[in-house]
């Protein structure tokens, strides 16, 4: 195992960033960057041993800073927060005190504000054994920040190991009452940009999923998929499933929604994957959280240019976001988000790679 730095351009600012790549014994790389956590890169063999990169990305920073992509909002690859997903009317209460978001989504908040953690410098440290390469991120965000209550200390921990399988673990602690949810927003393209990801198989371990209001925040039910094409229990083909119009589930330009599994909080058991069957790539997801959102895509509209110079248009890759559910602070019967001072809040997410 075994890991390399080089520099990676710099902020708007002056801020130099870093990428750090983790190599396995197999020749798996990740590729990191310090600002926002970004995975940029990330290689996974095919089933004649062929590598690709599986995951959208650019091949400088500056891709990551223009008026183009900051306006988009995608977030390739990042570490979104403080609260990931969707926030609706841009405020929540604690204790009776109502906290004011910054709105960037409609009239709602999304991924964390306007400068989140997906823009942010964090601190790296690097271990490295002969099992693993392990690379820590860390940032303090200030009481206030886009926000939201108390200092709040974030640590993330990208882990790959020989068996091809990335782990994040996220940490925190905070010195006021507030509220919390991370996710890493990577985008997979299991062809390695060969084609879109409407041919690949999907499999999400979930009996039930949260219908949504035209603006994707969720109505608060917690519906069985059973009869709908939100049934992902068995394999199924991307774009056959989620391209039917459906305007009650608010479908037919692709999903954007969220599960909850089957079996929250069990790391042992499989939550998602993805097949392509043309290279023969398979990524298994497994987490801690209770929650998925599949995100396909949808709003790409190919003014982006990846790595190869390849655009990047409708449904180019597919966000497999572990979380708790959207609007958690404002829907007491959903999982709560809430992190108290004294108390540690910790998720696992793994993505791990394989051919058959």
């Amino acid at each position: 195992m075994q890991i390399d730095q080089q520099p990676f351009g710099q902020t708007g600012s002056g801020a130099p960033v870093t990428r750090y790549t983790l190599e396995n014994k197999n020749g798996m790389k990740a590729g990191i960057l310090d600002y926002g956590g970004i995975v940029q890169s990330l290689t996974a063999p095919d089933r004649s041993g062929g590598w690709a990169d599986v995951v959208l990305g650019f091949p400088e920073l500056d891709g990551y800073l223009t008026e183009a992509y900051l306006e988009g909002g995608p977030y390739f690859g990042a570490i979104v927060g403080r609260f990931a997903n969707r926030i609706a009317g841009g405020q929540f209460s604690l204790d009776g005190k109502v906290y004011p978001l910054y709105i960037n989504n409609g009239g709602n908040a999304l991924h964390g504000g306007k400068v989140g953690f997906d823009k942010k410098i964090w601190k790296a440290v690097t271990r490295e054994s002969d099992r693993e390469a392990v690379l820590e991120l860390s940032y303090l965000s200030p009481d206030g920040e886009e926000g939201y209550p108390g200092n709040l200390e974030v640590t993330v921990t990208y882990t790959l190991n020989n068996e091809n399988a990335l782990r994040i673990d996220y940490r925190a602690v905070t010195d006021q009452k507030t509220v919390i949810n991370l996710t890493n927003h990577a985008y997979f393209n299991l062809s390695g940009g060969e084609d879109t990801v409407l041919h690949e198989m999907l499999t999400v371990d979930a009996d039930r999923f949260l219908p949504i209001r035209p603006d994707q925040i969720p109505t608060g039910e917690i519906r069985s998929v059973a009869g709908t094409p939100m049934d992902l229990r068995q394999p199924a083909m991307l774009g056959a499933q989620m391209l039917e119009p459906d305007e009650q589930l608010g479908l037919g330009h692709g999903y954007d929604h969220c599960w909850a599994l089957n079996v929250p909080g069990d790391l042992s058991r499989l939550a998602a994957a993805v097949y392509d069957p043309h290279s023969g790539r398979q990524l298994e997801v497994f987490t801690t959280e209770p929650g998925i959102q599949l995100y396909a895509g949808n709003f790409l509209d190919g003014s982006l240019r990846g790595k190869r110079g390849e655009s990047y248009g409708p449904h180019a890759g597919l966000a497999l976001e572990t979380q708790h559910f959207p609007d958690s602070p404002n829907r007491p019967e959903f999982p709560s988000t809430v992190l108290a001072p004294g108390r540690e809040w910790r998720s696992t997410t793994v993505y791990r790679f394989s051919v058959r």
